[in-house]
């Protein structure tokens, strides 16, 4: 097994030889009768625990607009093709009113499934059950499940409802997360992690989410942080209520820890399955294919149109994204965070690919401190996967003040920068209009590994803007000038001409090609095919020390 393997191996089942005795199939031998009583009084009662739970906490859930875990596991998995595994499994803590309550599950569902006919591991927090809280027998059952994931090769999808550790366990309750997050890591990169915020996260539940992959969170009912409100005021004086704390709208827009926010969990479960349609099961299998759709030979007129000569004027790159990839149809990543840059997820000709572009109409698509985040860790969740990278190309540059340079814009832009040169996969750069500074660098261009990069006609590439060249350039003789203003529409005019016109970077090999913008679709599409079987070896090492 090579060192860029996963741990898991896939092992072929055998099954028995099956033989007919005196001309009729072999039957398993029927259990001992006094056993059968014994059977149907257990699952009698498991049914009648699993199908109602308690029947006020499930009210209560319905209630504040919550499903139950079960009634969530129906809405993401095909119909009837949950398996459920540790269904008997109870605590065995005894005292602080634990030893007189012991229900099955332990307040969490776990087994396997399908989405759309591939193979799926879950597990669903049930908060009608101790509050979903995380004991030890609880967190065993997620141990155990997630081991199976990475021996299968399967993605992992946790539904996250829970209060927390649960205090009457103590420690054991900490070990049962520590397991959880150790397991999680080593997942990371082998097989797809999603997290689905469905209700509270607090205290250690709060770090799944931060670990998966990707994370959903529904308005209104989910919760996500590290030390409740109570605490909060107790500690700081400070009174907040659980939304402003910790609810979707804080991590969808200011904390980045959602990717993606829903209204109701019927959408948000809904478009889980539409991710999972986008991600390989592993690793070491290629994307999920479509149908090709003539990509390499389609012309879309109506880009000159979207994208305005003028380098200042802004324009929705969203409106680019969808004439080149197929349908029109994406998967946005972060829509509410760090909106100067856009990050998604598509398909061209049938194949999926992990768009990255500026974002002329926030800040003029300037790159700053989220901006590199957002887009770092998306570089680097389609590296892993094996997603061929897009980058859309019209940057004026990083965001300058004093404010960008405290929040850390320099270590933030080399995680983007990190991101793009670790990657293996095929990468194809459009530029689009401007490109400045060290922001056209990062935008994955040839300097740091990009595959193939190609120029719209309007495409400017230099060091700035040839106004500000020119006032840095020529500041003594603008200074000097009886006519300042005609010297420097003059002085621009010679930058323009020697420095940043279309072709300059072509002639020096910075660009493959200069395109006309209807055969962008087209160019792109050849492009991946081109590079379809690219295969990179990276060095020997541990691992590298990304600037995090």
């Amino acid at each position: 097994m090579s060192a860029s393997e996963p741990d898991f191996v896939r092992v072929p089942v055998l099954r028995p030889n099956r033989r007919r005795l005196n001309g009729d199939a072999a039957k398993p031998p029927e259990p001992p009768e006094r056993s059968m009583p014994l059977l149907r009084e257990q699952r009698a009662a498991l049914r009648e625990e699993t199908a109602t739970g308690n029947r006020r906490a499930v009210q209560r859930q319905h209630a504040l607009g919550k499903r139950t875990a079960r009634e969530r596991l129906g809405l993401l998995l095909d119909e009837d093709s949950f398996v459920e595994i540790g269904t008997y499994r109870r605590h065995q803590a005894q005292g602080l009113k634990m030893g007189g309550s012991r229900p099955y599950t332990d307040g969490v569902i776990t087994g396997s499934g399908t989405v759309d006919g591939r193979q799926v591991f879950v597990y669903a927090q049930d908060f009608t059950i101790f509050g979903g809280s995380l004991g030890a027998a609880h967190a065993a059952k997620i141990h155990r499940l997630m081991d199976l994931a990475l021996e299968a090769g399967a993605p992992l999808i946790g539904l996250n409802d829970s209060g927390g550790a649960r205090i009457q366990e103590g420690v054991g309750a900490l070990d049962g997360y520590g397991g959880i997050f150790h397991r999680s890591v080593q997942a990371s990169g082998v097989i797809p992690q999603i997290s689905v915020v469905l209700g509270p996260c607090a205290g250690g539940a709060a770090y799944s989410p931060a670990l998966a992959d990707v994370t959903f969170m529904v308005w209104d009912t989910a919760q996500l942080y590290l030390t409740g409100p109570d605490v909060v005021e107790a500690v700081t004086g400070e009174r907040v209520t659980h939304a402003e704390l910790g609810g979707a709208e804080v991590h969808g827009t200011h904390s980045g820890v959602a990717t993606f926010v829903h209204e109701d969990e019927e959408s948000c479960l809904a478009d889980v399955r539409h991710l999972l349609s986008l991600l390989p099961s592993n690793n070491l299998e290629p994307p999920p294919a479509a149908e090709e759709r003539g990509a390499t030979t389609d012309e879309r007129p109506r880009l000159a149109e979207i994208v305005p000569v003028e380098a200042g004027k802004p324009y929705d790159m969203r409106a680019v994204v969808a004439e080149i990839v197929d349908d029109g149809d994406f998967l946005e990543f972060h829509t509410e965070w760090a909106r100067n840059v856009v990050c998604l997820l598509a398909r061209v000709d049938g194949e999926v690919v992990g768009v990255v572009g500026n974002q002329p109409i926030v800040l003029a698509g300037v790159l700053d401190a989220d901006a590199a985040q957002k887009a770092a860790r998306f570089v680097r969740f389609c590296d892993a996967f094996g997603i061929p990278l897009v980058t859309l190309v019209d940057v004026p540059g990083f965001l300058p003040g004093a404010d960008q340079e405290r929040a850390g814009v320099i270590r933030h832009g080399a995680k983007l920068l990190y991101a793009y040169c670790e990657a293996t996969v095929p990468r194809v750069q459009v530029i689009i209009r401007k490109a400045y500074g060290g922001a056209y660098i990062v935008m994955d261009s040839h300097s740091i590994g990009g595959d193939l990069s190609l120029a719209w006609p309007t495409n400017e590439i230099a060091v700035m803007g040839a106004e500000g060249a020119v006032n840095v350039i020529f500041r003594k003789e603008l200074a000097a000038a009886a006519d300042p203003d005609g010297l420097r529409a003059e002085l621009v005019a010679e930058y323009t001409e020697q420095l940043a016109h279309p072709y300059h970077a072509a002639e020096r090999g910075f660009v493959d090609d200069v395109i006309d913008p209807a055969q962008t679709r087209a160019a792109v599409a050849r492009g991946l095919v081109m590079l379809r079987d690219k295969r990179t070896a990276p060095p020997r090492r541990k691992h590298g020390n990304i600037p995090l």
